[in-house]
């Protein structure tokens, strides 16, 4: 049972360092050796857990929404009504990315952009991830009468595409706006959606 604490803790370590000079230095720059030295730990225990510094990368955008996504769940599972939870959700899917990275000075796109197409493949299936999250909040506004009949995975795929325009992608945060600027335009977009989906 330590074995594998002890590894998840190494691979934790290794994730958040990656994420410290993925910052400083961006993909292309990153070393193996300079993330050996960053965690404290021989090159070769690197590849005990990661095959490259291609998967390095990857995990740490994977882990990210990896958290996101128990988040969004604890959101839904919670007493809120279904417009609130989703409001909530719209707001934590891109605020959540927007602090992840807001000490990186070029967009997620610019910095990983040597792994631009596995990086784009791996948004399609974080954005299903989070979409069946919010299918279930859209069923549970339509079992209660709250929100109009409708494909609640193909209205849940819109909601996300409504707000993707906001994560720190293609932008980076200083590019975006201001925290508080960005969290005020979420929540009147999530207003606007939500209007449409309310029966009248």
């Amino acid at each position: 049972m330590r074995a594998v604490a002890v590894r998840e803790d190494i691979e934790d370590l290794i994730l958040e360092a990656a994420d410290r000079l993925l910052a400083r230095y961006g993909y292309r720059k990153m070393t193996m050796d300079d993330l050996a030295q960053e965690v404290g730990i021989g090159k070769g225990t690197l590849y005990l857990h990661f095959r490259s510094k291609e998967d390095i990368a990857l995990s740490r955008v994977d882990r990210l929404v990896r958290r996101l996504v128990e988040q969004l769940r604890e959101v839904a599972a919670s007493r809120s009504s279904p417009t609130d939870k989703l409001k909530e959700m719209l707001l934590m899917r891109v605020m959540f990315r927007f602090d992840a990275v807001q000490h990186y000075t070029e967009s997620l796109s610019e910095v990983l952009r040597d792994i631009r197409p596995r990086l784009l493949d791996r948004h399609t299936q974080h954005f299903s991830s989070e979409a069946e999250v919010f299918a279930e909040v859209l069923k549970e506004g339509q079992r209660s009468g709250m929100f109009r009949k409708a494909d609640t995975f193909s209205t849940a795929h819109a909601l996300l595409a409504a707000t993707n325009s906001l994560l720190p992608f293609s932008l980076s945060t200083a590019e975006l706006g201001k925290r508080r600027e960005v969290q005020e335009t979420v929540k009147r977009i999530a207003d606007l959606l939500l209007h449409g989906l309310l029966r009248s």
